[in-house]
């Protein structure tokens, strides 16, 4: 059972408290996960199977670097999935993406859809270790050029020097990543945007526990899309 409450407009972090509107997930059964690694990406592998049925063109494109960027993100006790994290996090990137082949238009409607590659390299920090931490997802993007808007989707793998991070053990080196968000085009070719970014072993490792981030990202890109 989900039980849903709008909260006071702020997101409230151990011992800080940030300015933000949000509804928080108040609870869930004991012990669950939302956001499952298998469901997720059998669902991602449906979309992407099913998305040429429904659009108007699509075509092969080349694999090209589509931009270049930096991101950082925090953990917020009022805005994580259940159980939540046992001490604070901090993530900063580099990131890449790399557009796919695989690209869709519905002119009708007037978004665009392809397949992307992401990759980031970065630190990881929590209750005062750090570790480098490196991921590797692939996903689609929405783009609706007259909105500016950039909807994505992604899941994939991380590989992390150091699990254990006071209280909390992530269980080991190699993590599981779910990412969705939204993103703006500004001038310049920069895009501005927010991420929630799951990671966690899917308990490969047995019982330990994931990190949830949200993440503001700024990018560079080098096309148009």
């Amino acid at each position: 059972m989900v039980e849903l409450f709008a909260t006071e407009p702020v997101f409230k972090r151990r011992g800080k408290t940030v300015i933000f509107f949000t509804n928080s997930i108040r609870q869930f059964s004991s012990g669950s996960r939302a956001f499952r690694t298998v469901p997720t990406l059998i669902g991602l592998l449906v979309t992407l199977l099913l998305m040429p049925c429904f659009s108007e063109s699509s075509w092969g494109h080349e694999i090209d670097l589509v931009g270049i960027g930096i991101r950082g993100g925090l953990n917020f006790a009022s805005a994580e999935l259940p159980p939540p994290e046992k001490d604070d996090f901090e993530q900063y990137d580099v990131i890449g993406i790399v557009g796919l082949p695989w690209r869709w238009e519905y002119p009708s409607s007037g978004w665009e859809v392809r397949s992307r590659l992401n990759g980031s390299a970065g630190v990881l920090r929590g209750a005062g270790d750090t570790a480098f931490i490196t991921t590797v997802t692939s996903g689609l993007a929405f783009r609706k050029p007259s909105w500016s808007l950039i909807l994505d989707i992604g899941i994939g793998g991380a590989l992390i020097s150091d699990w254990e991070f006071g209280r909390q053990d992530a269980g080991g080196p190699f993590q599981f990543i779910a990412h969705g968000g939204v993103s703006f085009e500004l001038p310049w070719n920069l895009v501005i945007g927010w991420q929630f970014h799951h990671m966690s072993d899917g308990t490969i490792y047995g019982k330990s526990q994931g990190v949830d981030l949200h993440m503001i990202e700024l990018s560079y890109y080098f096309e148009d899309y």
